[in-house]
């Protein structure tokens, strides 16, 4: 989710966990209790059937190494799921309180991922009141959101999705989209984001490609987007940008491959070189080193029995980070856009030293784009601001 600031290159926390060893966690109180059944969930898995609230004891004692065991003065908390507006609101509040006692003087940022479901105006007054930056799950009108996205009953959840983000609009709560990219939603990338723009009123978005694997190196579930439909999705959606939106809306992505071609980092870990430096925290204190990748093969400890900062510093968790580039396939090396993907996420390689699954939609989203973004590159460079190719004509 995007750091508050309107500005396309402000990725100083990426510059500070790759130099100064800060990591930071995606703690998930709830583990995977959620009111909707998504088709896509990659959190419910069948080995994982162990679920719960984290309690407030281990809540308190995460909180104190969490703040305790950073370098950096700002301290950034990722509260995910699963649904987290399950465990209450009281429970957030508490949350909130025991930050505040073992803050250390550190200033505290929130993000919050929810699908809206339980969202009322109570919820909204303490995102507002405690500066919560909120991402809310929404993939898109009703006839493609509903097509993954139901209760756990099978009735429609894009109504209470859409009322959320209505009330985030209200009480001044700032919130970010997070849209997957399915079969549902090929061919159809400007009529997402459309209606993210116009009818949601998001300016912040991100794009999920869903790919999971069956099994067969060549192949992805049948809810998973093709390569080939991925990329046009993203194209789809960057030609109405960059003639309409750049330096109004943000999109994840495209973002990074700018900030990329510009020499900065990619803001985003499925495109850096390196895994990110974001530990996932379990309700009974398990920590893996990423929520992708949540199983006993993965588990990296538990701060019930080690220091948090100790199990990031571990060399498994290194390891691990470092496995995305060492396993990079000999094409990968090879390719011209290999400094924008970096082989993509490890969790899209069906294969071992395999290319990414998504690797054709990849490359021809990066060959669609790369004359634009040179072009705002070249503004960047001359002190311009990048929407001033708004007035280019295309």
């Amino acid at each position: 989710m995007k750091g508050g600031a309107n500005n396309i290159f402000d990725y100083h926390d990426v510059s500070e966990i790759l130099t100064k060893g800060v990591f930071s966690t995606m703690v998930k109180p709830v583990s995977q209790i959620c009111n909707l059944n998504c088709t896509y969930c990659y959190y419910l898995k069948p080995h994982r059937k162990e679920c719960g609230l984290m309690s407030e004891a281990l809540l308190e004692e995460y909180i104190r190494q969490y703040i305790t065991g950073q370098d950096s003065d700002i301290v950034s908390f990722c509260w995910h799921g699963g649904e987290p507006t399950t465990a209450g609101l009281g429970y957030f509040r508490k949350a909130v309180d025991l930050q505040k006692k073992h803050s250390c003087g550190k200033r505290i940022v929130n993000t919050f991922q929810t699908n809206g479901i339980l969202i009322d105006h109570e919820w909204c007054r303490f995102f507002a009141e405690n500066n919560f930056l909120v991402g809310l799950s929404i993939d898109g009108p009703a006839s493609i959101h509903d097509g993954n996205r139901r209760w756990n009953g099978g009735r429609s959840s894009h109504e209470a999705a859409f009322r959320a983000a209505q009330m985030f609009h209200d009480t001044g709560v700032e919130f970010n989209t997070l849209t997957t990219v399915n079969r549902l939603s090929e061919g159809k990338g400007e009529e997402v984001y459309v209606f993210l723009r116009d009818m949601v009123g998001s300016t912040f978005m991100q794009f999920l490609p869903v790919a999971d694997p069956t099994g067969n190196p060549l192949e992805a579930s049948p809810y998973s987007t093709t390569p080939e439909g991925y990329g046009k999705f993203l194209t789809d959606i960057f030609d109405i940008w960059v003639k309409n939106d750049v330096g109004n809306v943000f999109v994840q992505i495209f973002e990074s491959t700018l900030a990329q071609i510009c020499g900065y980092q990619a803001g985003i870990c499925t495109l850096g070189e390196y895994c990110s430096n974001a530990l996932t925290v379990e309700h009974n204190g398990d920590v893996y080193p990423c929520d992708h990748y949540v199983s006993e093969e993965h588990r990296l400890g538990n701060i019930a029995e080690q220091n948090l900062a100790e199990i990031f510093k571990g060399q498994r968790r290194t390891d691990f980070t470092l496995a995305k580039k060492t396993g990079l396939s000999e094409t990968c090396i090879r390719c011209r856009y290999n400094f924008l993907c970096h082989g993509e996420c490890p969790k899209h390689r069906f294969g071992e030293k395999s290319e990414s699954y998504l690797c054709k939609g990849l490359k021809h989203y990066f060959e669609h784009v790369e004359p634009y973004m040179a072009y705002m590159k070249g503004l960047l460079e001359a002190g311009l601001p990048a929407s001033m190719i708004r007035t280019k004509p295309l």
